[in-house]
């Protein structure tokens, strides 16, 4: 069985970001995806999907990305249910994020095609190397010979 999505949109507004009673961050926020298609009036149409994310990259997404940012989202599709206040039963389908990447840099939106790379997964680790001190570390500079490389470089 396999449940997997991967999606690329513009946040709708800025992440909504809380904490559980133990302490655990979870950032709530919708997705603005463009259809492949344009409609009968020539109009591109977006369907707006709610996602969640769950603890560091929750708060990196509310730290770093903000309405009209694009991100990439990795995760699954997950359906519950509850009883609201008034007794009726409420069913909610939404996006759970393994992974929130920034597709562009902080006050990027617009259309730009900035990018950082910033990909953060649910394990609480940086999976991707930030951009911002790249030409510190470019790997070609000293021509292939070999290069120092601290712990603290490593993503494990």
């Amino acid at each position: 069985m396999l449940n997997r999505v991967v999606l690329v949109g513009r946040l709708t507004k800025d992440p909504d970001l809380r904490y559980t009673p133990n302490g655990v961050a979870v950032a709530n926020f919708t997705l603005a995806v463009n259809r492949p298609f344009k409609n009968q009036s020539g109009e591109s149409e977006a369907d707006f999907i709610n996602c969640v994310v769950w603890r560091k990259p929750a708060e990196n997404l509310a730290n770093y990305m903000s309405k009209g940012s694009l991100v990439g989202v990795d995760g699954r599709v997950q359906t519950r249910s509850f009883d609201n206040q008034e007794g009726n039963r409420v069913y909610v389908t939404e996006i759970v994020a393994d992974s929130v990447q920034f597709l562009e840099s902080k006050g990027g939106s617009g259309g730009t095609n900035q990018s950082n790379n910033s990909n953060y997964n649910n394990s609480g680790g940086q999976s991707s190397s930030n951009n911002s001190n790249q030409n510190d570390r470019d790997p070609f500079k000293d021509k292939g010979e070999p290069i120092e490389i601290s712990d603290d470089d490593l993503p494990f």
